[in-house]
């Protein structure tokens, strides 16, 4: 029947949860609160407080319930579904376990982030995102060559089509597809393009049958039980709930996981493929829901954001947990280059960890730790703590030994040797004298110079990539400096300092990296950063008189401690090697294992720069980005040379052309402007963005998490 005059129409809604369809009778000025309102039968003691509307064909919620139809642009010939936006999501966490949590699909990502991390006990979550699984088939292409993703929509008589997807993330694994006919949900739809992820990304939990969006579920699989055995801790899973008090056992993780999930862990081979890793980024600003992931699909949390606040064994021990388990698979999958020393420390370092977990299978340290943090009952140490923070916060990081000479500026000198690299030529180091004050670094041909002479060579470290080239097997102790120009224009001046032993190294090394940040030898780190490096360099030394524990080498598999290259490499004698290294660090409890592990991670060379394959404008060949905490870097596609750095600092605005995909940077004196072949451009808008964000935060401000500066920073105005 037409009614002629009227502006009413019929509008098509799902209720996903009883799988009914209704067909409601609307206007174009009604709001979407009114028909939600319609579609709730009163009579029914049934708690629709959690519902909202879905839009399948815009892929998109209409949360507004103040907005009307016409405003949202529903029409008569619109199909929607009323759903839960709470709904389960299959999780890998760090350490590779998958657990179910009911997660808001209708909020941005950034937010159903946040909550996942407080229910995990994960502070900080700034620092982490979801990404889709990457399979190996993805390092292939670059994702401006992939297919087209697509996802299913459902048609008003019933049918079930594919339509491209609006979402600014184009790596989307396939969804369901809805048959309207039967009401059931369906996965024959698919294209079979190289998007598509399979039905369970790991196998090592099965997938629950397709199931309507919002249909209720019993209770979720997958869950991570602890299995004490002869190994220790193994995976197992368990049939109870997910949900609930997850602290203790994420504070643990098992020695190594099932061989299936392994066996699919993706492997870079070259710098490219490390940059494709990153296609899988999900945008923070939209939902999860908007970029094609549907309830028990899998995504996998992971720390994004390579700059960790505040690592504090007594209230972060799951998040140190987690982040030594991420840490642990970026050099067991060969994403982070070590030498031969670097790859047996970090296997001596886990072999530590599972030994005193196997002791300590709860994750606490004993009272007379190392790393000195109490596990209740500590008072005092919390109350001397408390003041000696105190002391500095009044006095000044230099309240100790030079306290009394307020004017004094500290320096160091030595002789080492120097080296300008240059293409065509044979030149070797030369020695001088070196003195370093107030973030510059003076070269003179003698001690006797630097008394009463100008320098030969002046550099300014303010702002410097600083890098290491330490060989401890060939008594190579250098250092790479990148110096930024001292205009605004003009590639960086690259010079090599060489050190004779490990403590002028150590010392040097750390001044550097401090210069590097813009602070001299007066700030109160120094000593510290010190003390780190001669720990670092002194855990790779071969013990040859200490004692080995009674261990018996036939129990250690070394799959489960080096690479693949690696274990190529020392072949029969990598059990002996990985004992031998742990002699270095039998002593430290398990906090303290955990918390070496990551410190000797972050010193790697090519520790926290994200990379992706991009085009500059006007320029034909395939380049290298890299994206740090707090600059990005043009790289050379094949050696990963440093070509440029542009700092952050330095940087005026960056934005995106949405409709070319391209991304502009504006600094003081130039624009960069460039397209990302390897990922959306959104995901490099949001990193820089993101690390810009994490630059900004301080103990003072640190209690409250200001998500609405994270989104100006990172969602490019869209």
């Amino acid at each position: 029947m037409i009614h002629v005059g009227e502006n009413t129409w019929n509008l098509r809604i799902l209720i996903t949860d009883l799988q009914v369809e209704k067909t409601l009778r609307v206007r174009g000025d009604q709001h979407i609160g009114g028909v939600m309102l319609q579609l709730v039968d009163p009579e029914m003691p049934k708690d629709w407080s959690d519902h909202a509307l879905w839009w399948p064909a815009k892929n998109v919620w209409l949360t507004r319930t103040r907005s009307t139809l016409d405003q949202a642009g529903v029409q008569s010939d619109s199909f929607l579904y009323f759903t839960p936006m709470h709904k389960t999501l299959r999780v890998q966490m760090p350490d590779l376990r998958l657990l179910d949590y009911r997660v808001n699909f209708s909020i941005k990502t950034f937010g159903a982030v946040v909550n996942l991390c407080k229910d995990a006990d994960i502070r900080y979550p700034e620092e982490l995102s979801l990404c889709k699984p990457v399979e190996q088939e993805h390092l292939k292409k670059n994702f401006s060559k992939l297919p087209q993703k697509m996802i299913p929509v459902a048609e008003a008589n019933g049918t079930a089509y594919l339509q491209p997807a609006p979402d600014t993330n184009s790596f989307v694994p396939m969804t369901n597809a809805y048959n309207g006919s039967n009401g059931s949900l369906d996965r024959s739809h698919g294209n079979g393009n190289l998007l598509c992820a399979p039905a369970s990304p790991y196998a090592t939990t099965p997938r629950r049958p397709a199931t309507a969006p919002g249909t209720p579920i019993s209770s979720p699989t997958g869950t991570w039980r602890q299995n004490t055995s002869q190994n220790g801790y193994g995976a197992a899973y368990d049939s109870g709930s997910s949900f609930g008090d997850l602290q203790e056992n994420l504070a643990v993780s098992a020695r190594s996981p099932s061989p299936d999930v392994r066996a699919r862990l993706v492997r870079p081979k070259t710098l490219v493929q490390k940059a494709r890793l990153n296609v899988g980024w999900l945008d923070s600003s939209l939902s999860i829901m908007e970029q094609g992931v549907r309830e028990f699909d899998t995504l996998c949390l992971r720390f994004k954001y390579y700059t960790f606040f505040d690592l504090n064994p007594k209230y972060d021990q799951v998040r140190i947990n987690q982040l030594y388990e991420q840490a642990k698979w970026s050099i067991l999958n060969e994403e982070l280059d070590c030498t031969e020393e670097e790859t047996l420390m970090f296997a001596a370092l886990q072999f530590q960890v599972n030994h005193q977990t196997d002791i300590n299978p709860l994750g606490i340290d004993s009272p007379n730790n190392t790393s000195g943090q109490s596990n209740g009952g500590g008072g005092d140490d919390d109350i001397d703590s408390a003041l000696n923070e105190l002391q500095i916060t009044l006095e000044g990081p230099n309240s100790g030994g030079d306290a009394g000479n307020i004017t004094r500026i500290p320096e160091l000198s030595d002789y080492l040797r120097f080296l300008k690299p240059q293409l065509f030529t044979l030149k070797g180091y030369k020695r001088y004298f070196f003195t370093y004050r107030d973030l510059h670094l003076h070269l003179y041909k003698s001690q006797e110079d630097s008394r009463r002479g100008a320098p030969t060579i002046s550099i300014n470290l303010r702002g410097c990539e600083v890098t290491p080239d330490v060989q401890l097997a060939q008594g190579k102790f250098a250092i790479r400096l990148e110096v930024p120009p001292e205009g605004r224009n003009g590639p960086n001046s690259e010079f090599w300092v060489r050190c004779e032993n490990d403590e002028q190294y150590a010392k040097w090394m750390a001044a550097c990296r401090l210069a590097a940040k813009g602070r001299s030898l007066a700030d109160s780190s120094y000593e510290s950063e010190v003390s780190s490096i001669r720990s670092l360099l002194q855990m790779q030394k071969p013990q040859a008189r200490a004692a080995p524990l009674n261990i018996n080498p036939r129990s250690v598999d070394a799959n489960d401690y080096l690479s693949p290259k690696m274990l190529r490499k020392l072949s029969s004698k990598a059990v002996q090697r990985i004992l031998e290294a742990h002699a270095n660090v039998r002593q430290l409890q398990l906090m303290d294992a955990k918390l070496k592990y990551i410190q000797a991670w972050q010193s790697l060379p090519d520790f926290g720069v994200t990379l992706f394959v991009i085009k500059f404008d006007g320029h034909k060949k395939e380049e290298l980005l890299g994206v740090a905490h707090n600059r990005i870097m043009r790289m050379d596609l094949n050696t990963g040379d440093h070509l440029k750095t542009w700092r952050y600092n330095n940087m005026k605005a960056w934005n995106v052309n949405w409709g070319i995909k391209c991304m502009m940077i504006q600094f003081h004196d130039e624009n960069v402007v460039f397209s990302c072949l390897s990922a959306d451009c959104k995901v490099v808008h949001e990193f820089i963005g993101g690390y810009i964000f994490m630059s900004m935060r301080s103990k003072e401000n640190n209690q409250t998490l200001n998500e609405e500066m994270f989104h100006k920073l990172t969602g490019g105005w869209s």
